[in-house]
């Protein structure tokens, strides 16, 4: 065992876990953050991004060991970080079905808008590209990101 001094959604947490645990068994498994969700377990599909240091990332790939000091930011502690405005776009423009994709989306969506106030929809789609959605709601999807920048839907 290892241990670890990080920053989870604002909040300084100390672990003691093996230093190869990946991140996303950390943040489900030891500290009861379920909203990143394990779906492929290589990086591919997008459903277990969190913020670290404002980077979308696959939480499923990164070891604790290699986060270091740099802030998380899992979907529950995104509304206590930023305005909720992803979040109700996606609300307004029904981009969800199952919602099982649907965190790492507003994560990276998040991540985009924080560097990229007005993208436009080639940026919005290399943004989310990598991220699988078995529903199929790419489009409300872009028109949520459209509408959380302040562009039209």
């Amino acid at each position: 065992m290892t241990r670890f001094a990080l920053t989870v959604n604002g909040r300084d947490c100390i672990v003691d876990v093996p230093a190869d645990m990946r991140l996303l068994e950390l943040l489900r498994d030891e500290l009861g953050l379920l909203g990143a969700k394990y779906g492929c377990g290589e990086g591919q599909c997008g459903a277990c991004c969190v913020l670290v240091d404002g980077e979308s990332v696959p939480s499923c790939t990164l070891p604790v060991a290699a986060v270091g000091v740099r802030p998380i930011v899992t979907i529950e502690g995104l509304a206590d970080a930023v305005p909720p405005v992803v979040q109700e776009a996606f609300v307004a423009e029904g981009a969800m079905q199952c919602g099982y994709c649907t965190s790492g989306l507003v994560i990276a969506a998040t991540a985009l808008l924080a560097k990229t106030r007005s993208p436009s929809e080639d940026e919005i789609r290399a943004a989310l590209d990598g991220h699988l959605c078995r529903c199929g709601v790419y489009g409300r999807v872009i028109r949520a990101v459209r509408r959380a920048a302040g562009g039209a839907p």
